[in-house]
């Protein structure tokens, strides 16, 4: 708009975007936008896939029944847990190289380098920290197979 209320049309001038006849000072006005034909948009092709990839989950949970100090470190064998069903589990199932596995401790997630699992146990790094008595546990090991 220019000074006096008269309205400009055609291309758009940078400098004049600071509309000085507003209540507020330099205030940027934008022109308005136009919508397109949505149907000129032609979508992607559909491909099908000639495979098909399957996630497995298996969860192993342990509710700690002691103190555990974690300064030295500490390896929880995998007969400590139980799967999803509720029964005893000797060894934990791992996908290598197609899957990996989340620890979780009270719900929380844990990081990467915090710890390694083994097909026989849980091996926690080194920290300066306490897992107290009636703290879940959860090992969560996904893999991918092909079908």
């Amino acid at each position: 708009m220019k000074k006096g209320g008269e309205k400009t049309m055609g291309k758009l001038d940078p400098q004049k975007l600071i509309c000085d006849s507003c209540c507020e000072n330099n205030r940027i006005v934008w022109p308005r936008l136009k919508a397109i034909d949505v149907g000129s948009i032609q979508p992607p092709p559909v491909v099908i896939p000639e495979e098909i990839i399957i996630p497995i989950i298996n969860r192993y949970f342990y509710i700690v029944t002691d103190d555990i100090d974690l300064t030295n470190g500490v390896t929880l064998p995998a007969n400590l847990f139980t799967d999803d069903n509720g029964d005893p589990v000797t060894e934990f199932k791992l996908f290598n190289p197609n899957g990996y596995v989340n620890l979780y401790i009270n719900a929380v997630m844990q990081e990467g380098g915090a710890y390694k699992v083994t097909p026989n146990s849980l091996i926690l790094n080194p920290f300066n920290t306490t897992i107290f008595a009636g703290t879940p546990i959860i090992i969560e090991s996904l893999g991918f197979q092909q079908m």
